[in-house]
């Protein structure tokens, strides 16, 4: 009986040694199935997806561009705010000092005669600004030293005042330098997770993404006649740099001559026509009179999306010249390449 017993007990632990083998190799293939098959792996987006996600990205990064350029544009005034009123306290510190050289002429003038009157005592003291508490002092000196003694006054006021304004600017100007801060953050994040996506095409997807018009270019003839049917010699102006420009490279902030961002480029077509633009699209859109789609006419401005965040200047045919994003230099494009939101003609 034990020499039957023993095998069936190897039979019984082999059976058992198999079924937790079975078990075991069934629990890794479940793993795997659940951890790195690929029934369950995130599926790789097609080009499409990538494109339309990185127009997205350009878009919101333009959107962010156009704050980053207005911020800028107030940073800049407070900048040159804060120069002037410097300026223009040290035009008044040389006004003081030359109103206390000449109480100090009298102040010499008393000395040499016998006495020195406690006004210019005062006033000229290493604490200027005790003898303005002093009234009363000033009034007991003669009438030169009188007058004298209130230019001093005077400019000691404005001065101060001066130095208070300053003082307002440069908080002003602090504000404005981190709101740039987080705008330029904004765009090259954007920027930066465009370039990630685009680097999963090929090359001819990637070209696809940023020449979505016709490749083929304008030539001198189609440059003319689009000045020509402009409303005036500035607007004419205004197209014939933007032809000039194409081809030019897209840099978020840059008005050129050599790289344009979309706003830029519009503001320094009609720099070169002889007219000032303001620094960004939501504000070049007021700079003219609103015209409709259908009157449009070469050398007007043309605006998309909702935050009116893209501009170009029209030149006829239904086609404009823009600045596109990164991916694309200055080129002609159909104005119904983008969700098209108004039009202003600048003069």
């Amino acid at each position: 009986m034990g020499a039957h017993r023993r095998p069936r007990q190897r039979a019984t632990g082999g059976g058992r040694a198999r079924t937790a083998a079975t078990i075991t190799l069934a629990g890794a293939a479940t793993a795997t199935g659940l951890g790195g098959g690929t029934g369950h792996a995130d599926p790789q987006p097609t080009a499409a997806q990538v494109r339309a996600k990185v127009d997205k990205l350009y878009q919101e990064a333009e959107v962010a561009t156009e704050k980053y350029n207005g911020a800028k544009e107030k940073a800049d005034a407070a900048e040159q705010r804060l120069e002037d009123l410097r300026d223009e306290a040290a035009r008044k510190e040389d006004r003081l000092n030359s109103a206390r050289e000449a109480l100090g002429s009298v102040a010499a003038a008393q000395y040499r005669s016998g006495g020195l009157d406690p006004a210019l005592q005062l006033a000229l003291s290493s604490d200027p600004d005790r003898y303005l508490d002093g009234a009363a002092f000033a009034e007991r000196a003669g009438s030169r030293q009188q007058a004298e003694v209130g230019r001093v006054r005077k400019e000691l006021r404005e001065i101060e005042q001066l130095r208070g304004a300053a003082r307002v600017e440069v908080s002003s100007l602090k504000s404005r330098r981190a709101e740039l801060k987080r705008h330029r953050e904004t765009v090259t994040g954007k920027l930066e997770s465009a370039r990630r996506l685009l680097s999963r095409l090929t090359t001819e997807e990637r070209a696809d993404v940023g020449d979505r018009a016709s490749r083929s270019a304008p030539g001198p003839r189609e440059s003319l006649s689009a000045s020509a049917q402009a409303p005036n010699s500035r607007a004419a102006a205004a197209v014939a740099y933007a032809y000039q420009k194409l081809g030019s490279p897209y840099v978020w902030g840059a008005t050129g001559p050599n790289a344009f961002d979309c706003s830029g480029l519009t503001q320094a077509a009609y720099r070169a026509a002889g007219v000032s633009l303001p620094r960004t699209t939501y504000a070049q859109i007021d700079a003219g009179r609103r015209v409709q789609r259908s009157e449009l006419a070469p050398g007007d401005l043309v605006f998309f999306y909702s935050g009116i965040s893209h501009v170009g200047i029209y030149v006829g045919n239904g086609q404009m010249i823009h600045a596109p994003n990164p991916s694309a230099p200055v080129r002609v494009a159909p104005v119904d390449e983008m969700p098209f939101a108004g039009a202003t003609r600048v003069v």
